[in-house]
């Protein structure tokens, strides 16, 4: 029997005075799903994203995850939300002060775990993600494509049980985007659920996950491959 890790059901949002971003959508990934949401620009994908943590609430319908209710959640289960999820986002927020290792680390210590285990697991995060050498760098001396890894590893540090990135390939060249896809799969292997959104259909179809399209705020296709992993 199928473990629903995120469901939406009917729901809908609207920006005053009538902008409607998402329309009725109704969706289920299960646990342990590496999902693609693609659309043009404008779809509804970031917006999609941002209810799926409360940044926004929706305006109709019912949003669960892990089986709770995140509509009803109060401020300290908002906050216990966003313990659960890793987000890799277009705006990083890094602390211009730290250093790339101590950002990542940062995302351990806050619950209590030690400095020591903390730094040693965000400084494995880097490696796996080719900064080893910049583990000592302050985020404005990172180039766009190394901030953007650097954020996927603080996304990855508290062993999230969702992850949700938006557009996380968009300053990587190929490479790097093969091996940030290659990284999320492993995760998965966890039983990590994810959800990528992407405007780059030919990037999401090289892969035998599954693929959401978003057009207008209406979900236009859901394709469920038999089996998912990596095509030759």
């Amino acid at each position: 029997m199928a473990v629903f890790m995120i469901q939406l059901l009917h729901v809908s949002k609207t920006y005053p005075p009538k902008a409607a971003a998402l329309k009725d959508i109704n969706l289920q990934i299960e646990k342990g799903e590496l999902v693609f949401l693609t659309g043009p620009s404008g779809a509804g994908k970031t917006t999609l994203l941002k209810l799926l943590f409360r940044e926004e609430e929706p305006s109709e319908g019912q949003i669960l995850i892990n089986g709770k209710s995140v509509i009803q959640l109060n401020s300290r289960g908002v906050a216990r939300l966003r313990q659960q999820m890793g987000l890799v986002f277009q705006e990083f927020k890094f602390l211009p002060h730290l250093t790339a290792l101590d950002n990542v680390a940062l995302a351990a210590l806050v619950m209590g775990v030690p400095r020591r285990e903390s730094h040693n697991k965000a400084y494995h995060l880097l490696r796996e993600l080719g900064l080893q050498k910049k583990y000592d760098a302050k985020p404005l001396a990172l180039s766009g494509g190394e901030q953007q890894r650097v954020a996927i590893a603080r996304a990855l540090m508290n062993d999230p049980i969702v992850v949700l990135a938006d557009e996380p390939t968009g300053n990587l060249d190929a490479d790097l985007a093969e091996e940030m896809m290659r990284l999320f799969l492993k995760i998965r292997e966890r039983g990590t659920t994810i959800m990528i959104a992407s405007h780059d259909l030919d990037f999401s179809q090289r892969y035998r996950t599954r693929v959401i399209c978003l057009q207008e705020g209406c979900l236009v296709e859901d394709l469920k491959p038999a089996k998912e992993g990596r095509t030759g």
